[in-house]
């Protein structure tokens, strides 16, 4: 095989490899409020 026929069949191969890795589990944040809302307290805060 010439040297051009070899180095696309290595970058095939590369790419064939790195396709069927196995894919890592995505990582879900959850951000928690900072502040609390604001609570009624009638009319006058009583």
């Amino acid at each position: 095989m010439s040297n051009s026929t070899r180095a696309l069949v290595a970058l095939c191969l590369v790419a064939f490899v790195a396709a069927c890795a196995p894919k890592p589990d995505p990582v879900v944040m959850v951000d928690e409020p900072l502040t609390t809302e604001p609570v009624f307290h009638g009319k006058y805060g009583n």
